[in-house]
């Protein structure tokens, strides 16, 4: 890698800091924002409500039976919340445990195949591109998915390139904890990317004993089949309706839940997940002609692919579905990341969003004095310069001014250049920018649900019926209802009806508690 040779990485400072990035990227302020409704929310209501009925079989939020995700993924966030307590660090520790896996996961597997130096940038690329650390500091199901799955990929080409039959059967272990993290899609990016890869090779035959393996489909049984089998009896026609038809076939057939998009939604959303390391994609695009030939790189264009084409075929569409293939990603970019010439093309956007991440309170105030958008969204906004202060200017300020620093007057390879970058990236997003938004966008949840948990009265959403994390902080179910006269109710400032007296006990931002009062006795 003659690109790389004019500054090594490995046994360097730089590299050391690279190792290391996985656990400052996904643990650093990991606890340091609320709970983002609703996908965090969700999870984290449904794992708390585990514990208040006693039932770890199956779950339920708010009430109410869940069936789009099966249950791996709420096991560990109850092994971190009897650990660690109801928190935000313990509902996405799993996934930040899993995204560390993943990224030194890649890091091992690229050191084999493509060089020191060059496993290290897909390290750096793996722990600190947006897509990665938006999933793998979230509590949801999406950074445990990612990580078997690459897993199970990477252990599929070991037994493609060895023959061995042990890493087959490890695959087949990962394929089925994905299964019991999020389902059928676990079984079908890695047989169909192995399949498409024997096919172009003629080796047809060979993957249909691959597939076929009576071990291996041991493993996945003994994994698989106690919990479904159970969800299915417990449940049964409503298991399938909710779950197998609603949440796989109907995702994947039309729009879910208004997420849909264009042919050309990941087109758009792949450079975006990759920064600050977008620029290097089109390097190694520029060499898929030649890898084609080379078995390895052949393995790893046709997994990114299969994923991008088949999420674009996917009626429903939302960013995260892309990272299943972007892990062959972070190898092939650091494997071409010695053709990267120009620096300034690589460097632009990156500075760009340090500069946005300045400018996003005062971008924010502005939207909240304008029309665009409900009351609600506008109410919130309009504390974003008050939330941000000194510190929050001071710290985004001095990033850039650091960053700038260093590109323009510290003269080393481009890829030096990049990988400070990205530190620089995680530490202010992860440091500063998302706590702020947390606190922004869901603070005022958070604090009327300690309001609600200390008032030990129960409470309904009243027209809001998106913040599961309120049930979380207020350690309590919440349904959904009109109140009775003497009930607190949780609502939004643009949904409080102008003809209901209430007695407002909490408000801030776009978020209200209120009571209605009492009936008056004849």
């Amino acid at each position: 890698m003659n690109g790389l040779a004019s500054g090594r990485l490995a046994g360097s400072t730089l590299g050391r800091l690279i190792l290391a990035l996985p656990l400052f990227a996904f643990l650093l302020r990991l606890g340091g924002a609320p709970l983002f409704d609703v996908d965090e929310g969700a999870f984290s209501e449904a794992t708390r409500e585990m514990f208040a009925r006693g039932d770890f079989l199956f779950t339920y939020l708010n009430g109410e039976p869940r069936y789009d995700k099966p249950i791996l993924i709420y096991w560990l966030q109850a092994l971190g919340y009897l650990i660690f307590g109801p928190s935000e660090w313990a509902f996405r520790l799993p996934s930040a445990l899993a995204a560390i896996a993943w990224s030194y996961a890649t890091w091992l597997f690229a050191r084999r195949r493509i060089g020191e130096d060059a496993a290290l940038v897909a390290l750096a690329v793996a722990a600190s591109s947006l897509g990665p650390f938006a999933i793998g500091r979230a509590a949801t199901a999406d950074g445990l998915l990612n990580c078997l799955l690459a897993l199970s990929l990477f252990d599929l080409w070991c037994h493609l390139e060895s023959g061995e039959r042990a890493p087959l059967l490890r695959a087949y272990l990962w394929i089925g904890l994905g299964a019991l993290t999020k389902g059928p899609v676990a079984l079908i990016v890695p047989g169909a990317v192995t399949c498409l890869y024997c096919l172009s090779r003629g080796e047809g035959l060979r993957w249909l004993r691959m597939i076929a393996h009576p071990a291996g489909w041991a493993i996945l049984l003994l994994l698989i089949a106690p919990w479904y089998a159970y969800a299915l009896h417990r449940h049964g026609q409503d298991f399938i309706n909710g779950f197998l038809l609603k949440h796989n076939v109907q995702r994947f057939s039309g729009a879910l839940e208004g997420h849909g998009g264009s042919a050309a939604y990941y087109l758009v959303a792949v450079p975006l997940l990759l920064l600050p390391w977008s620029g290097l994609l089109g390097v190694a695009l520029s060499r898929l002609r030649s890898d084609v030939a080379h078995p390895l790189r052949r393995f790893l264009w046709i997994w990114f692919g299969f994923v991008l084409v088949f999420f674009s075929l996917s009626g429903t569409k939302l960013p995260h579905y892309v990272l299943y293939g972007c892990t062959p990603l972070f190898v092939l970019i650091g494997l071409h990341a010695d053709g990267a010439r120009r620096i300034w093309p690589h460097l632009l956007v990156p500075g760009l969003l340090m500069l946005f991440c300045i400018a996003l309170p005062g971008v924010l105030d502005h939207l909240a004095h304008g029309t665009a958008g409900d009351g609600y969204y506008r109410a919130q906004f309009s504390r974003a310069l008050a939330e941000a202060g000194p510190l929050y200017y001071g710290l985004t300020a001095g990033a850039l001014l650091l960053w700038l620093a260093f590109v323009l007057f510290i003269r080393v390879p481009l890829i030096h250049r990049l990988a400070v970058t990205a530190i620089l990236q995680v530490g202010l997003l992860a440091g500063v920018v998302v706590p702020y938004a947390g606190e922004l966008a869901q603070g005022p949840v958070k604090a009327a649900g300690l309001v609600a948990r200390d008032l030990h009265e129960p409470v309904i959403f009243w027209n809001f019926s998106t913040v599961p994390s309120f049930s979380v902080y207020r350690q309590a179910v919440t349904h959904l209802a009109e109140p009775s006269p003497g009930e607190l109710a949780l609502t939004r400032i643009d949904r409080l009806p102008p003809d209901v007296p209430v007695e407002t006990l909490f408000q801030r931002g776009g978020v209200v508690l209120v009571r209605r009062p009492p009936t008056p006795k004849p």
